[in-house]
Protein backbone atom coordinates (compact mmCIF):
# COMPACT_ATOMS: atom_id res chain seq x y z
CA UNK A 1 0.00 0.00 0.00
CA UNK A 2 1.06 3.60 -0.53
CA UNK A 3 0.52 6.77 1.49
CA UNK A 4 -0.91 9.49 -0.75
CA UNK A 5 -1.48 13.16 -0.03
CA UNK A 6 -5.20 13.98 -0.02
CA UNK A 7 -4.61 16.59 -2.72
CA UNK A 8 -3.26 13.83 -4.99
CA UNK A 9 -6.10 11.34 -4.48
CA UNK A 10 -8.23 10.40 -7.50
CA UNK A 11 -11.58 8.60 -7.77
CA UNK A 12 -11.23 4.84 -8.07
CA UNK A 13 -8.46 4.46 -5.48
CA UNK A 14 -9.31 2.16 -2.56
CA UNK A 15 -8.50 2.94 1.07
CA UNK A 16 -6.09 0.56 2.83
CA UNK A 17 -6.97 1.74 6.36
CA UNK A 18 -9.77 3.15 8.47
CA UNK A 19 -9.54 6.96 8.40
CA UNK A 20 -10.41 8.91 11.54
CA UNK A 21 -10.92 12.61 12.24
CA UNK A 22 -8.92 14.47 14.86
CA UNK A 23 -11.62 13.78 17.47
CA UNK A 24 -11.50 10.02 16.72
CA UNK A 25 -14.61 9.92 14.54
CA UNK A 26 -14.52 7.31 11.76
CA UNK A 27 -14.68 9.17 8.45
CA UNK A 28 -14.05 6.40 5.92
CA UNK A 29 -13.74 2.65 6.46
CA UNK A 30 -10.96 0.51 5.02
CA UNK A 31 -11.59 -0.86 1.50
CA UNK A 32 -13.77 2.14 0.53
CA UNK A 33 -13.53 3.12 -3.16
CA UNK A 34 -12.79 6.84 -3.42
CA UNK A 35 -15.23 9.17 -5.17
CA UNK A 36 -15.16 12.94 -5.58
CA UNK A 37 -17.57 13.16 -2.65
CA UNK A 38 -15.39 11.00 -0.40
CA UNK A 39 -12.24 12.97 -1.28
CA UNK A 40 -14.07 16.23 -0.52
CA UNK A 41 -15.05 14.76 2.85
CA UNK A 42 -11.39 14.03 3.64
CA UNK A 43 -10.46 17.60 2.78
CA UNK A 44 -13.32 18.90 4.94
CA UNK A 45 -11.92 17.00 7.96
CA UNK A 46 -8.36 18.28 7.20
CA UNK A 47 -6.97 14.78 6.61
CA UNK A 48 -3.59 15.37 4.98
CA UNK A 49 -2.90 11.89 3.64
CA UNK A 50 -4.19 8.31 3.71
CA UNK A 51 -2.94 4.89 2.72
CA UNK A 52 -4.42 3.40 -0.43
CA UNK A 53 -4.10 -0.07 -1.92
CA UNK A 54 -1.37 -0.29 -4.54
CA UNK A 55 -2.99 -0.58 -7.94
CA UNK A 56 -6.36 -0.15 -6.19
CA UNK A 57 -7.40 -3.56 -7.43
CA UNK A 58 -5.67 -5.82 -4.92
CA UNK A 59 -7.80 -6.43 -1.84
CA UNK A 60 -5.82 -9.33 -0.40
CA UNK A 61 -4.28 -8.64 2.99
CA UNK A 62 -1.23 -10.64 2.00
CA UNK A 63 -0.26 -8.08 -0.63
CA UNK A 64 0.23 -5.46 2.09
CA UNK A 65 2.74 -7.52 4.11
CA UNK A 66 6.13 -8.45 2.59
CA UNK A 67 6.91 -12.15 2.32
CA UNK A 68 8.24 -13.72 5.50
CA UNK A 69 6.62 -11.17 7.84
CA UNK A 70 3.45 -11.38 9.86
CA UNK A 71 0.73 -8.73 9.90
CA UNK A 72 1.85 -7.61 13.39
CA UNK A 73 5.52 -7.22 12.45
CA UNK A 74 7.05 -3.82 13.27
CA UNK A 75 6.44 -1.19 10.61
CA UNK A 76 10.18 -0.68 10.12
CA UNK A 77 10.63 -4.40 9.38
CA UNK A 78 7.89 -4.21 6.76
CA UNK A 79 9.55 -1.18 5.16
CA UNK A 80 12.98 -2.83 5.05
CA UNK A 81 11.51 -5.95 3.45
CA UNK A 82 9.97 -4.06 0.52
CA UNK A 83 11.55 -3.96 -2.96
CA UNK A 84 11.13 -0.17 -2.80
CA UNK A 85 13.40 0.10 0.26
CA UNK A 86 16.03 -2.26 -1.16
CA UNK A 87 16.13 -0.27 -4.39
CA UNK A 88 16.30 3.02 -2.49
CA UNK A 89 19.18 1.79 -0.35
CA UNK A 90 21.13 0.66 -3.42
CA UNK A 91 20.43 3.93 -5.27
CA UNK A 92 21.32 5.98 -2.17
CA UNK A 93 24.75 4.35 -1.94
CA UNK A 94 25.39 4.97 -5.63
CA UNK A 95 24.20 8.57 -5.43
CA UNK A 96 26.32 9.17 -2.35
CA UNK A 97 29.49 8.14 -4.20
CA UNK A 98 28.71 10.49 -7.08
CA UNK A 99 27.75 13.24 -4.64
CA UNK A 100 31.09 12.96 -2.79
CA UNK A 101 32.97 13.40 -6.06
CA UNK A 102 30.87 16.43 -7.05
CA UNK A 103 31.32 18.15 -3.68
CA UNK A 104 35.07 17.51 -3.68
CA UNK A 105 35.29 19.03 -7.17
CA UNK A 106 33.49 22.15 -5.92
CA UNK A 107 36.04 22.57 -3.14
CA UNK A 108 39.23 21.55 -4.95
CA UNK A 109 38.59 22.58 -8.56
CA UNK A 110 35.94 25.33 -8.17
CA UNK A 111 33.83 23.52 -10.75
CA UNK A 112 30.22 22.46 -10.39
CA UNK A 113 27.79 20.40 -12.40
CA UNK A 114 24.37 21.31 -11.04
CA UNK A 115 22.56 18.94 -13.42
CA UNK A 116 24.56 16.00 -12.11
CA UNK A 117 24.03 17.09 -8.50
CA UNK A 118 20.28 17.34 -8.99
CA UNK A 119 20.20 13.97 -10.74
CA UNK A 120 21.49 12.39 -7.51
CA UNK A 121 18.31 13.56 -5.79
CA UNK A 122 15.88 12.97 -8.65
CA UNK A 123 16.99 9.34 -9.01
CA UNK A 124 16.08 8.73 -5.37
CA UNK A 125 12.71 10.44 -5.80
CA UNK A 126 11.70 8.51 -8.95
CA UNK A 127 8.29 6.88 -8.69
CA UNK A 128 7.51 8.79 -5.51
CA UNK A 129 6.13 12.15 -6.64
CA UNK A 130 4.51 13.00 -3.28
CA UNK A 131 7.76 12.30 -1.46
CA UNK A 132 6.05 10.81 1.58
CA UNK A 133 7.88 7.49 1.36
CA UNK A 134 11.24 9.28 1.46
CA UNK A 135 10.83 9.67 5.22
CA UNK A 136 10.12 5.96 5.61
CA UNK A 137 13.29 5.26 3.63
CA UNK A 138 15.52 7.73 5.48
CA UNK A 139 14.31 6.73 8.93
CA UNK A 140 15.35 3.15 8.24
CA UNK A 141 18.81 4.09 6.95
CA UNK A 142 20.06 5.88 10.05
CA UNK A 143 23.27 3.84 10.29
CA UNK A 144 25.00 6.41 8.08
CA UNK A 145 26.94 8.41 10.68
CA UNK A 146 28.11 11.03 8.21
CA UNK A 147 27.88 14.67 9.35
CA UNK A 148 28.59 16.02 5.86
CA UNK A 149 27.93 13.94 2.74
CA UNK A 150 25.02 11.68 3.72
CA UNK A 151 23.54 14.46 5.84
CA UNK A 152 23.64 16.92 2.94
CA UNK A 153 22.02 14.42 0.59
CA UNK A 154 19.34 13.74 3.21
CA UNK A 155 18.67 17.46 3.62
CA UNK A 156 18.40 17.86 -0.15
CA UNK A 157 15.78 15.08 -0.33
CA UNK A 158 13.83 16.52 2.60
CA UNK A 159 13.95 19.98 1.01
CA UNK A 160 12.69 18.65 -2.30
CA UNK A 161 9.62 17.25 -0.55
CA UNK A 162 9.30 20.29 1.72
CA UNK A 163 9.31 22.63 -1.28
CA UNK A 164 6.38 20.70 -2.76
CA UNK A 165 4.50 20.92 0.55
CA UNK A 166 4.99 24.69 0.31
CA UNK A 167 3.63 24.68 -3.27
CA UNK A 168 6.84 26.28 -4.55
CA UNK A 169 7.33 26.54 -8.33
CA UNK A 170 9.30 23.68 -9.87
CA UNK A 171 12.40 25.82 -10.44
CA UNK A 172 12.35 26.94 -6.80
CA UNK A 173 12.09 23.32 -5.66
CA UNK A 174 15.18 22.53 -7.74
CA UNK A 175 16.96 25.56 -6.25
CA UNK A 176 15.99 24.50 -2.73
CA UNK A 177 17.26 20.95 -3.40
CA UNK A 178 20.59 22.37 -4.58
CA UNK A 179 20.77 24.57 -1.47
CA UNK A 180 20.32 21.45 0.65
CA UNK A 181 23.13 19.64 -1.15
CA UNK A 182 25.62 22.49 -0.72
CA UNK A 183 24.59 24.02 2.61
CA UNK A 184 27.40 22.26 4.54
CA UNK A 185 30.11 22.47 1.88
CA UNK A 186 32.15 24.66 4.25
CA UNK A 187 32.70 21.66 6.54
CA UNK A 188 35.24 20.47 3.98
CA UNK A 189 37.50 23.16 5.46
CA UNK A 190 37.06 22.00 9.06
CA UNK A 191 39.66 19.53 10.45
CA UNK A 192 38.37 15.94 10.45
CA UNK A 193 39.36 15.40 14.09
CA UNK A 194 36.88 18.14 15.06
CA UNK A 195 34.10 17.07 12.67
CA UNK A 196 34.24 13.46 13.94
CA UNK A 197 35.11 14.10 17.59
CA UNK A 198 33.12 11.63 19.77
CA UNK A 199 33.16 13.87 22.84
CA UNK A 200 31.79 17.30 23.64
CA UNK A 201 33.55 20.05 21.69
CA UNK A 202 35.61 22.60 23.58
CA UNK A 203 34.65 26.26 23.21
CA UNK A 204 37.56 26.72 20.82
CA UNK A 205 36.55 23.69 18.71
CA UNK A 206 32.93 24.87 18.60
CA UNK A 207 34.13 28.27 17.39
CA UNK A 208 36.01 26.51 14.59
CA UNK A 209 32.93 24.45 13.64
CA UNK A 210 30.88 27.64 13.39
CA UNK A 211 33.22 29.00 10.72
CA UNK A 212 31.88 26.44 8.22
CA UNK A 213 29.10 28.86 7.24
CA UNK A 214 31.50 31.58 6.12
CA UNK A 215 33.88 28.98 4.65
CA UNK A 216 31.01 27.57 2.59
CA UNK A 217 30.07 31.02 1.32
CA UNK A 218 33.68 31.69 0.32
CA UNK A 219 33.95 28.35 -1.51
CA UNK A 220 30.77 29.08 -3.46
CA UNK A 221 31.90 32.61 -4.34
CA UNK A 222 34.34 31.02 -6.76
CA UNK A 223 31.62 28.91 -8.38
CA UNK A 224 29.04 29.92 -10.98
CA UNK A 225 25.91 29.42 -8.90
CA UNK A 226 22.83 31.34 -7.74
CA UNK A 227 23.12 33.69 -4.75
CA UNK A 228 20.39 31.75 -2.92
CA UNK A 229 22.73 28.74 -2.74
CA UNK A 230 25.59 30.88 -1.39
CA UNK A 231 23.26 32.47 1.14
CA UNK A 232 21.94 29.08 2.26
CA UNK A 233 25.50 27.99 3.04
CA UNK A 234 26.13 31.25 4.91
CA UNK A 235 22.83 31.65 6.75
CA UNK A 236 21.43 28.18 7.52
CA UNK A 237 22.41 28.54 11.19
CA UNK A 238 20.81 31.97 11.54
CA UNK A 239 17.59 32.00 13.55
CA UNK A 240 14.60 34.29 13.19
CA UNK A 241 14.93 35.54 16.79
CA UNK A 242 18.53 36.63 16.19
CA UNK A 243 20.06 33.80 18.26
CA UNK A 244 21.88 32.14 15.37
CA UNK A 245 25.27 32.60 13.71
CA UNK A 246 27.45 33.90 12.10
CA UNK A 247 25.81 37.34 12.20
CA UNK A 248 22.78 37.02 14.50
CA UNK A 249 20.39 38.01 11.72
CA UNK A 250 16.62 38.18 12.24
CA UNK A 251 13.84 36.96 9.94
CA UNK A 252 13.70 39.67 7.29
CA UNK A 253 17.48 39.64 6.77
CA UNK A 254 17.77 35.87 6.32
CA UNK A 255 17.46 34.52 2.77
CA UNK A 256 14.12 32.70 2.45
CA UNK A 257 15.82 29.58 1.10
CA UNK A 258 18.14 29.59 4.11
CA UNK A 259 15.11 29.80 6.42
CA UNK A 260 13.75 26.61 4.86
CA UNK A 261 17.13 24.85 4.87
CA UNK A 262 17.49 25.62 8.59
CA UNK A 263 14.42 23.51 9.40
CA UNK A 264 15.39 20.53 7.23
CA UNK A 265 19.00 20.70 8.46
CA UNK A 266 18.06 20.56 12.15
CA UNK A 267 15.42 17.87 11.61
CA UNK A 268 17.81 15.54 9.81
CA UNK A 269 20.71 16.23 12.18
CA UNK A 270 18.62 15.49 15.26
CA UNK A 271 16.98 12.32 13.89
CA UNK A 272 20.32 10.92 12.63
CA UNK A 273 22.94 9.12 14.75
CA UNK A 274 26.15 10.90 15.60
CA UNK A 275 29.41 9.53 16.98
CA UNK A 276 28.49 10.98 20.38
CA UNK A 277 24.79 9.93 20.52
CA UNK A 278 22.12 7.80 18.92
CA UNK A 279 19.32 9.20 16.74
CA UNK A 280 16.57 11.17 18.46
CA UNK A 281 13.01 9.94 18.06
CA UNK A 282 11.24 12.10 15.42
CA UNK A 283 8.40 12.78 17.87
CA UNK A 284 10.91 14.19 20.37
CA UNK A 285 12.27 16.46 17.64
CA UNK A 286 8.75 17.53 16.68
CA UNK A 287 8.09 18.34 20.35
CA UNK A 288 11.19 20.56 20.46
CA UNK A 289 10.08 22.33 17.29
CA UNK A 290 6.61 22.84 18.79
CA UNK A 291 8.00 24.34 22.00
CA UNK A 292 10.51 26.76 20.53
CA UNK A 293 10.14 26.58 16.76
CA UNK A 294 7.87 29.58 16.26
CA UNK A 295 10.49 31.86 17.77
CA UNK A 296 13.54 30.48 16.01
CA UNK A 297 12.07 29.46 12.66
CA UNK A 298 9.83 31.23 10.18
CA UNK A 299 6.22 30.33 11.14
CA UNK A 300 5.25 30.34 7.46
CA UNK A 301 7.55 27.35 6.96
CA UNK A 302 7.78 25.53 10.30
CA UNK A 303 4.00 25.14 10.69
CA UNK A 304 3.69 23.52 7.26
CA UNK A 305 6.68 21.28 7.92
CA UNK A 306 5.42 20.01 11.26
CA UNK A 307 1.88 19.35 10.05
CA UNK A 308 3.10 17.30 7.10
CA UNK A 309 6.10 15.59 8.71
CA UNK A 310 4.11 14.14 11.59
CA UNK A 311 1.70 12.52 9.12
CA UNK A 312 4.58 10.62 7.52
CA UNK A 313 4.78 8.60 10.75
CA UNK A 314 1.15 7.46 10.74
CA UNK A 315 0.87 3.67 11.30
CA UNK A 316 4.49 3.44 12.49
CA UNK A 317 5.12 1.13 15.44
CA UNK A 318 6.38 3.05 18.46
CA UNK A 319 7.65 2.31 21.95
CA UNK A 320 6.20 4.44 24.75
CA UNK A 321 7.93 5.68 27.90
CA UNK A 322 5.83 3.23 29.96
CA UNK A 323 7.31 0.29 28.02
CA UNK A 324 4.21 -0.41 25.90
CA UNK A 325 4.41 -0.76 22.13
CA UNK A 326 1.75 0.25 19.65
CA UNK A 327 0.90 1.90 16.34
CA UNK A 328 0.30 5.59 15.67
CA UNK A 329 -3.32 5.72 14.50
CA UNK A 330 -4.35 9.35 14.88
CA UNK A 331 -2.52 12.70 14.84
CA UNK A 332 -3.65 15.32 17.35
CA UNK A 333 -3.63 18.52 15.35
CA UNK A 334 -3.20 20.75 18.41
CA UNK A 335 -0.37 18.62 19.83
CA UNK A 336 1.44 17.07 16.88
CA UNK A 337 4.13 15.34 18.96
CA UNK A 338 1.51 13.54 21.05
CA UNK A 339 -0.66 11.36 18.76
CA UNK A 340 -3.08 8.58 19.64
CA UNK A 341 -1.43 5.17 19.84
CA UNK A 342 -3.18 1.81 19.60
CA UNK A 343 -1.61 -0.80 21.89
CA UNK A 344 -3.51 -3.99 21.08
CA UNK A 345 -7.14 -3.19 21.85
CA UNK A 346 -6.17 -0.26 24.07
CA UNK A 347 -6.00 3.31 22.77
CA UNK A 348 -3.72 5.86 24.46
CA UNK A 349 -4.27 9.54 23.65
CA UNK A 350 -0.89 11.09 24.45
CA UNK A 351 -2.37 14.59 24.28
CA UNK A 352 -4.30 13.65 27.44
CA UNK A 353 -1.79 11.27 29.03
CA UNK A 354 0.89 13.87 29.74
CA UNK A 355 3.01 11.45 31.76
CA UNK A 356 3.56 9.14 28.75
CA UNK A 357 5.52 9.98 25.61
CA UNK A 358 6.91 8.27 22.53
CA UNK A 359 10.49 7.11 23.13
CA UNK A 360 11.28 5.49 19.78
CA UNK A 361 9.94 4.40 16.42
CA UNK A 362 10.57 0.67 16.03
Amino acid sequence: MSRILTQNLVPGMITAEDVYSYNNQLIIAKDTPLTDKVITKLEFYSVLSIRIKDGSEDTSAESEVPAGLTEDAPYSAKVKATPEYKKFRKDFNESLKSFRTNINDVVAKHTINTDELLSNASKLLEGNPSGIHIFDMLHNMREFDDPTYAHSLNVALICNVFGKWLDMPRQDVHMLTLCGMLHDVGKMKIPENIISKPDKLSNEEYSIIKTHTVEGFNILKAVDIDDHVRNAALMHHERCDGSGYPFGLTTERIDRFARIIAIADVYDAMTSPRVYRGPMCPFKVIEIFESEGLQKYDPEYILVFLEYIVNTYMNNRVRLSNGMEGDVVLINKLSLSRPMVRCGNHYIDLSREKGISIEAII
